[in-house]
Protein backbone atom coordinates (compact mmCIF):
# COMPACT_ATOMS: atom_id res chain seq x y z
CA UNK A 1 0.00 0.00 0.00
CA UNK A 2 1.44 3.47 -1.08
CA UNK A 3 1.49 5.90 2.36
CA UNK A 4 3.43 8.32 0.07
CA UNK A 5 0.38 10.77 0.19
CA UNK A 6 -2.26 12.86 2.27
CA UNK A 7 -4.64 12.36 -0.33
CA UNK A 8 -6.32 8.81 -0.40
CA UNK A 9 -8.04 7.13 -3.38
CA UNK A 10 -10.04 3.99 -2.75
CA UNK A 11 -10.53 1.98 -6.09
CA UNK A 12 -11.24 -1.71 -5.70
CA UNK A 13 -11.19 -3.05 -9.85
CA UNK A 14 -14.19 -5.31 -9.23
CA UNK A 15 -16.42 -2.52 -10.24
CA UNK A 16 -16.54 -3.18 -13.36
CA UNK A 17 -18.09 -6.55 -12.39
CA UNK A 18 -21.67 -4.25 -12.44
CA UNK A 19 -22.72 -5.25 -15.59
CA UNK A 20 -25.07 -2.60 -17.14
CA UNK A 21 -25.51 -3.93 -20.34
CA UNK A 22 -24.26 -2.16 -23.80
CA UNK A 23 -25.89 1.43 -24.47
CA UNK A 24 -26.79 2.29 -20.28
CA UNK A 25 -24.77 5.38 -20.03
CA UNK A 26 -23.98 4.44 -16.16
CA UNK A 27 -21.19 1.67 -17.97
CA UNK A 28 -18.02 -0.15 -16.82
CA UNK A 29 -16.08 2.06 -18.81
CA UNK A 30 -16.58 5.39 -16.95
CA UNK A 31 -14.77 3.64 -14.00
CA UNK A 32 -11.87 1.99 -16.22
CA UNK A 33 -11.15 5.87 -17.54
CA UNK A 34 -11.24 7.33 -14.46
CA UNK A 35 -8.70 5.08 -12.88
CA UNK A 36 -6.72 5.57 -16.61
CA UNK A 37 -7.01 9.30 -16.17
CA UNK A 38 -5.68 9.20 -13.03
CA UNK A 39 -2.99 6.75 -13.91
CA UNK A 40 -1.55 9.18 -16.28
CA UNK A 41 -1.52 12.31 -14.33
CA UNK A 42 1.03 13.79 -12.26
CA UNK A 43 -0.81 13.07 -8.95
CA UNK A 44 -1.11 9.08 -9.18
CA UNK A 45 2.21 8.74 -7.00
CA UNK A 46 0.77 11.19 -4.53
CA UNK A 47 -1.82 9.12 -3.35
CA UNK A 48 -2.35 6.74 -0.81
CA UNK A 49 -4.09 3.92 -2.34
CA UNK A 50 -7.16 2.44 -0.12
CA UNK A 51 -8.41 -0.86 -0.35
CA UNK A 52 -12.03 -0.77 -0.50
CA UNK A 53 -14.05 -3.99 1.20
CA UNK A 54 -17.53 -4.86 1.48
CA UNK A 55 -19.99 -3.02 3.71
CA UNK A 56 -21.60 -5.15 6.31
CA UNK A 57 -25.42 -5.58 5.34
CA UNK A 58 -25.52 -4.31 9.08
CA UNK A 59 -24.05 -0.61 7.88
CA UNK A 60 -26.28 -0.60 4.56
CA UNK A 61 -29.66 -0.46 7.08
CA UNK A 62 -27.90 2.47 8.38
CA UNK A 63 -29.61 3.91 5.40
CA UNK A 64 -32.12 1.36 4.04
CA UNK A 65 -34.73 -0.81 5.18
CA UNK A 66 -34.14 -4.19 5.81
CA UNK A 67 -36.90 -5.17 3.71
CA UNK A 68 -35.12 -3.48 0.24
CA UNK A 69 -31.54 -4.95 0.87
CA UNK A 70 -33.16 -8.23 0.62
CA UNK A 71 -35.19 -7.06 -2.15
CA UNK A 72 -32.02 -5.87 -4.23
CA UNK A 73 -30.21 -9.48 -2.71
CA UNK A 74 -33.12 -11.47 -4.92
CA UNK A 75 -33.12 -9.12 -7.78
CA UNK A 76 -29.26 -9.32 -8.34
CA UNK A 77 -29.57 -13.08 -7.96
CA UNK A 78 -32.21 -13.68 -10.06
CA UNK A 79 -30.78 -10.78 -12.83
CA UNK A 80 -34.02 -8.40 -12.49
CA UNK A 81 -33.85 -4.98 -12.70
CA UNK A 82 -34.76 -2.67 -10.03
CA UNK A 83 -36.09 -0.25 -12.01
CA UNK A 84 -36.60 1.00 -15.77
CA UNK A 85 -32.97 2.29 -15.77
CA UNK A 86 -31.10 0.50 -13.37
CA UNK A 87 -30.25 -2.86 -14.36
CA UNK A 88 -28.10 -5.44 -12.56
CA UNK A 89 -26.79 -8.62 -12.69
CA UNK A 90 -25.97 -11.58 -10.28
CA UNK A 91 -22.56 -9.80 -8.85
CA UNK A 92 -24.25 -6.07 -8.50
CA UNK A 93 -24.92 -7.11 -4.53
CA UNK A 94 -22.02 -7.83 -4.17
CA UNK A 95 -20.31 -5.23 -5.42
CA UNK A 96 -22.59 -2.33 -4.36
CA UNK A 97 -21.64 -3.30 -0.78
CA UNK A 98 -17.94 -3.18 -2.10
CA UNK A 99 -19.14 0.83 -3.43
CA UNK A 100 -20.41 1.52 -0.54
CA UNK A 101 -17.17 -0.03 1.38
CA UNK A 102 -14.82 2.30 -0.51
CA UNK A 103 -16.40 5.43 1.35
CA UNK A 104 -16.52 3.39 4.92
CA UNK A 105 -12.34 2.56 4.16
CA UNK A 106 -11.64 6.42 2.94
CA UNK A 107 -13.75 7.59 5.95
CA UNK A 108 -11.73 5.27 8.34
CA UNK A 109 -8.24 6.46 6.52
CA UNK A 110 -9.55 10.21 7.20
CA UNK A 111 -10.45 9.20 11.00
CA UNK A 112 -7.02 7.81 11.62
CA UNK A 113 -5.30 10.37 10.04
CA UNK A 114 -3.94 8.12 8.04
CA UNK A 115 -4.82 11.01 4.64
CA UNK A 116 -6.19 14.18 5.05
CA UNK A 117 -9.05 13.41 2.80
CA UNK A 118 -9.67 10.83 0.04
CA UNK A 119 -11.75 10.42 -3.05
CA UNK A 120 -13.75 7.27 -3.88
CA UNK A 121 -13.71 6.18 -7.39
CA UNK A 122 -16.96 3.80 -6.84
CA UNK A 123 -19.79 2.27 -8.53
CA UNK A 124 -22.79 1.86 -8.63
CA UNK A 125 -23.47 5.31 -7.49
CA UNK A 126 -26.14 6.21 -4.59
CA UNK A 127 -27.61 9.26 -4.36
CA UNK A 128 -30.85 8.55 -5.76
CA UNK A 129 -31.34 5.64 -3.71
CA UNK A 130 -34.05 6.05 -1.13
CA UNK A 131 -34.19 4.05 1.93
CA UNK A 132 -36.51 1.62 0.08
CA UNK A 133 -36.32 2.26 -3.14
CA UNK A 134 -33.72 1.76 -6.12
CA UNK A 135 -33.76 4.45 -8.95
CA UNK A 136 -31.25 6.08 -10.99
CA UNK A 137 -28.64 3.97 -11.50
CA UNK A 138 -28.29 3.45 -7.66
CA UNK A 139 -28.75 0.48 -5.44
CA UNK A 140 -27.39 1.51 -2.15
CA UNK A 141 -26.51 5.76 -0.98
CA UNK A 142 -23.13 5.22 -0.47
CA UNK A 143 -22.96 8.87 1.41
CA UNK A 144 -25.89 8.36 3.39
CA UNK A 145 -24.34 5.39 4.43
CA UNK A 146 -21.23 6.69 5.14
CA UNK A 147 -22.58 9.68 6.99
CA UNK A 148 -24.40 7.01 9.56
CA UNK A 149 -20.96 5.04 9.55
CA UNK A 150 -19.09 8.27 10.54
CA UNK A 151 -21.39 9.35 13.50
CA UNK A 152 -22.00 5.70 14.80
CA UNK A 153 -19.09 3.99 14.37
CA UNK A 154 -16.58 7.07 14.95
CA UNK A 155 -18.44 9.36 16.96
CA UNK A 156 -18.66 11.94 14.60
CA UNK A 157 -21.65 14.61 15.46
CA UNK A 158 -22.21 16.93 12.51
CA UNK A 159 -22.17 15.60 9.00
CA UNK A 160 -22.84 18.04 5.97
CA UNK A 161 -23.06 16.18 2.26
CA UNK A 162 -22.17 18.06 -0.58
CA UNK A 163 -23.69 17.18 -3.30
CA UNK A 164 -22.71 18.73 -7.25
CA UNK A 165 -24.14 16.03 -9.08
CA UNK A 166 -26.40 17.94 -11.98
CA UNK A 167 -29.45 15.91 -10.84
CA UNK A 168 -30.72 16.00 -7.81
CA UNK A 169 -29.90 13.83 -4.35
CA UNK A 170 -33.17 12.72 -3.98
CA UNK A 171 -32.53 9.92 -2.12
CA UNK A 172 -30.17 11.56 0.15
CA UNK A 173 -32.25 14.37 0.84
CA UNK A 174 -34.92 11.80 1.82
CA UNK A 175 -32.80 9.63 4.15
CA UNK A 176 -31.70 13.21 6.21
CA UNK A 177 -34.61 15.24 6.02
CA UNK A 178 -36.16 15.41 9.31
CA UNK A 179 -32.44 15.03 10.80
CA UNK A 180 -31.02 17.76 12.37
CA UNK A 181 -27.54 16.36 12.38
CA UNK A 182 -26.55 15.91 8.67
CA UNK A 183 -26.88 19.01 6.59
CA UNK A 184 -27.76 18.18 3.04
CA UNK A 185 -26.38 20.77 -0.01
CA UNK A 186 -27.75 19.87 -3.70
CA UNK A 187 -26.59 22.16 -6.53
CA UNK A 188 -28.57 20.82 -9.71
CA UNK A 189 -30.19 21.53 -12.98
CA UNK A 190 -34.14 22.03 -12.88
CA UNK A 191 -36.22 20.76 -14.54
CA UNK A 192 -34.16 17.41 -15.21
CA UNK A 193 -34.48 13.97 -13.45
CA UNK A 194 -35.89 13.17 -10.86
CA UNK A 195 -38.13 16.32 -10.55
CA UNK A 196 -37.29 16.76 -6.91
CA UNK A 197 -34.72 19.06 -5.11
CA UNK A 198 -37.07 22.55 -5.69
CA UNK A 199 -35.36 25.87 -3.14
CA UNK A 200 -38.67 25.19 -0.92
CA UNK A 201 -37.42 21.96 0.23
CA UNK A 202 -35.29 22.48 3.61
CA UNK A 203 -36.40 19.86 5.83
CA UNK A 204 -38.68 19.55 8.71
CA UNK A 205 -39.01 19.69 12.61
CA UNK A 206 -35.97 19.72 14.28
CA UNK A 207 -34.21 19.51 10.92
CA UNK A 208 -35.64 22.73 9.57
CA UNK A 209 -33.17 24.34 7.23
CA UNK A 210 -30.65 21.53 7.67
CA UNK A 211 -31.40 20.95 3.49
CA UNK A 212 -30.38 23.60 0.83
CA UNK A 213 -31.24 23.31 -2.20
CA UNK A 214 -30.12 25.33 -5.17
CA UNK A 215 -31.72 24.52 -8.82
CA UNK A 216 -30.37 26.13 -11.34
CA UNK A 217 -31.56 26.36 -15.25
CA UNK A 218 -30.01 24.67 -18.57
CA UNK A 219 -27.19 26.34 -19.61
CA UNK A 220 -25.68 27.57 -16.40
CA UNK A 221 -22.38 27.95 -16.47
CA UNK A 222 -19.12 28.64 -13.33
CA UNK A 223 -20.23 31.19 -12.20
CA UNK A 224 -23.41 30.60 -11.66
CA UNK A 225 -22.12 27.70 -9.52
CA UNK A 226 -19.44 30.09 -7.96
CA UNK A 227 -21.76 32.85 -6.86
CA UNK A 228 -23.95 29.75 -5.33
CA UNK A 229 -21.24 28.33 -3.32
CA UNK A 230 -19.58 31.37 -2.19
CA UNK A 231 -22.66 33.36 -1.22
CA UNK A 232 -25.55 30.09 -0.14
CA UNK A 233 -23.68 27.58 0.35
CA UNK A 234 -20.26 28.84 1.99
CA UNK A 235 -22.14 30.60 5.26
CA UNK A 236 -24.73 27.86 5.58
CA UNK A 237 -21.87 25.25 5.75
CA UNK A 238 -20.16 27.74 8.31
CA UNK A 239 -23.41 28.28 10.40
CA UNK A 240 -24.11 24.40 10.48
CA UNK A 241 -20.15 24.04 11.28
CA UNK A 242 -20.25 20.53 10.22
CA UNK A 243 -16.98 17.59 11.60
CA UNK A 244 -16.91 16.24 8.60
CA UNK A 245 -17.83 16.70 4.63
CA UNK A 246 -18.83 13.92 2.31
CA UNK A 247 -18.89 15.28 -1.33
CA UNK A 248 -21.35 13.48 -3.74
CA UNK A 249 -18.75 14.19 -6.64
CA UNK A 250 -20.92 13.71 -9.53
CA UNK A 251 -19.49 15.20 -12.88
CA UNK A 252 -22.54 15.80 -15.28
CA UNK A 253 -22.33 18.92 -15.21
CA UNK A 254 -19.60 18.85 -17.31
CA UNK A 255 -20.37 20.84 -20.50
CA UNK A 256 -19.33 17.21 -22.32
CA UNK A 257 -22.16 15.27 -20.43
CA UNK A 258 -24.76 13.85 -22.74
CA UNK A 259 -27.58 13.67 -20.10
CA UNK A 260 -27.33 17.53 -18.92
CA UNK A 261 -26.76 20.64 -20.80
CA UNK A 262 -24.30 22.71 -17.82
CA UNK A 263 -21.12 24.08 -19.06
CA UNK A 264 -18.65 23.12 -16.32
CA UNK A 265 -15.10 22.12 -16.87
CA UNK A 266 -12.53 20.32 -15.21
CA UNK A 267 -11.31 23.51 -13.87
CA UNK A 268 -14.61 24.36 -12.88
CA UNK A 269 -15.07 21.20 -10.40
CA UNK A 270 -11.21 21.93 -9.14
CA UNK A 271 -12.66 25.63 -8.27
CA UNK A 272 -15.85 23.96 -6.53
CA UNK A 273 -13.41 21.63 -4.77
CA UNK A 274 -11.49 24.57 -4.00
CA UNK A 275 -14.47 26.02 -2.37
CA UNK A 276 -15.58 23.49 0.22
CA UNK A 277 -12.01 22.58 1.33
CA UNK A 278 -11.77 26.36 2.87
CA UNK A 279 -14.93 25.35 4.18
CA UNK A 280 -13.64 21.85 5.63
CA UNK A 281 -10.20 23.34 6.87
CA UNK A 282 -12.50 26.38 8.93
CA UNK A 283 -14.91 23.66 10.60
CA UNK A 284 -13.56 20.05 9.91
CA UNK A 285 -10.29 19.98 10.07
CA UNK A 286 -10.09 19.25 6.60
CA UNK A 287 -11.96 16.03 6.64
CA UNK A 288 -13.51 15.36 3.22
CA UNK A 289 -14.69 12.15 1.54
CA UNK A 290 -15.54 12.38 -2.06
CA UNK A 291 -17.50 9.82 -3.77
CA UNK A 292 -18.23 9.17 -7.84
CA UNK A 293 -21.71 9.65 -8.35
CA UNK A 294 -22.92 10.50 -12.07
CA UNK A 295 -20.54 11.50 -15.37
CA UNK A 296 -21.64 10.08 -18.58
CA UNK A 297 -19.21 11.31 -21.44
CA UNK A 298 -15.75 9.32 -20.62
CA UNK A 299 -13.41 12.63 -21.79
CA UNK A 300 -15.41 14.81 -19.48
CA UNK A 301 -15.73 12.74 -16.59
CA UNK A 302 -11.75 11.80 -17.10
CA UNK A 303 -10.65 15.73 -17.10
CA UNK A 304 -13.21 16.19 -13.98
CA UNK A 305 -11.72 13.12 -11.84
CA UNK A 306 -7.87 14.73 -12.20
CA UNK A 307 -9.43 18.32 -11.76
CA UNK A 308 -10.71 17.18 -8.77
CA UNK A 309 -8.20 14.82 -7.02
CA UNK A 310 -5.55 17.88 -8.10
CA UNK A 311 -7.03 19.60 -5.89
CA UNK A 312 -7.20 17.51 -3.17
CA UNK A 313 -3.36 16.61 -3.85
CA UNK A 314 -2.75 20.01 -4.11
CA UNK A 315 -4.18 20.87 -0.26
CA UNK A 316 -2.21 18.76 1.19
Amino acid sequence: MNTGGMTGLAYHSDYVKHDTGAGHPERRDRIRAGIQALQASDYWERLHHIEPTHAAVEQIRYAHANDYIEHVRRCCEQEINLDYDTPVVKASFDIARLSTGGLLRAADAVMAGTVRHAFALVRPPGHHATPSRSMGFCLFNNVAVAARYLQREHGIGKVAIVDWDVHHGNGTQDIFYADPSVFFFSIHQSPLYPGTGAANQTGSGAALGSTLNAPVPAGSDLDTYVETFEKVLTPALLHFSPDFILISAGFDAHRRDPLATIKLTGEGFATLTRIVLDIASETAEGKIVSALEGGYSLKGLSESIVAHVGELVKSD
